[in-house]
């Protein structure tokens, strides 16, 4: 009589790897949504464009009325200096900017994708920070590339005018790097507000009001009131940050910064809550 003997052979299970959401992958998934819509190629080159173009075009302006003799058609043309004339044409770049990062956020609630890009990351600020610090740096090189470009050819058209300076120049380099600066927190307030209210349409109008409607209500105030509110609204605040020179009612360049970043903080957090607190 014989036994049979019978080995048992356990099951070998393919151990999966272990995947840890951490601060870095986010970023680079971030990084990666960004760079592979086509829409933040085009946008970003027509803020660059819309950065040079302008300011060329009022620096070229400024040295026609200049040499033909022809008296300046705006109060602001008689105390401009290159930095000004250059800059001018950031008043437009803003808004291509300001748009794309509305379009970052809220683009994703419009196409359903947030629903995905919030399961891979449950804790859900972490995507926030990251579509933020992305965006802020992206369009901080678009600024500093545009304004550096815009002054070093408009300067050398105002060249022999009274408005003529160089990079040597006290207080040009500042400017020049606040401009950039500003576009970036500019960029990640639309950032917020696409994240804050979830609709392209809706963060694109709050934006434009905030940067042009506002400002021109405001002028319908007193005088006295003017000179004591629109100082701290988030479009003049960000002119005071990269004028080279300041005026009897606007805010110096580092209370600027400060002004224009606790604008840029609010809607942040405000983004921050409803995204912490409400569904997808």
């Amino acid at each position: 009589m014989s036994t049979a003997t019978t080995t048992q052979v356990a099951p070998v299970r393919a151990e999966r790897p272990a995947y840890k959401v951490t601060a870095a992958r986010v970023l680079r998934s971030e990084w990666a949504k960004f760079w592979s819509l086509r829409s933040s190629w085009i946008t970003l080159t027509l803020a660059l464009v819309f950065v040079l173009f302008f300011g060329l075009i009022r620096a070229w302006r400024y040295k026609v009325n200049i040499t033909a003799g022809n008296p300046m058609d705006a109060p602001e043309m008689l105390a401009a200096n290159a930095v000004s004339l250059s800059l001018f044409g950031l008043n437009f770049g803003q808004l291509a900017v300001g748009v794309l990062g509305v379009l970052v956020a809220a683009g994703e609630y419009s196409t359903g994708m947030i629903r995905s890009t919030l399961a891979a990351v449950p804790r859900r600020l972490p995507v926030l920070w990251s579509k933020a610090a992305v965006f802020a740096l992206v369009a901080f090189v678009v600024g500093i590339v545009g304004a550096f470009a815009a002054f070093g050819f408009g300067s050398g058209i105002v060249s022999g005018t009274r408005a003529a300076l160089t990079f040597s120049d006290a207080g040009v380099l500042r400017s020049l790097v606040m401009a950039g600066v500003y576009l970036a927190l500019i960029g990640v307030c639309g950032v917020a507000l696409g994240a804050l209210l979830r609709s392209v349409a809706g963060g694109i109008a709050v934006l434009v009001g905030t940067l042009l409607l506002v400002p021109g209500l405001i002028t319908l105030l007193p005088t006295s009131w003017q000179n004591n509110v629109s100082q701290y609204l988030p479009s003049h605040a960000g002119d005071s940050m990269y004028a080279l020179h300041q005026d009897a009612h606007t805010l110096s360049p580092g209370m600027g910064l400060l002004v224009l970043g606790l604008w840029t903080a609010l809607a942040l957090a405000g983004a921050a809550y409803r995204l912490k607190r409400a569904d997808a």
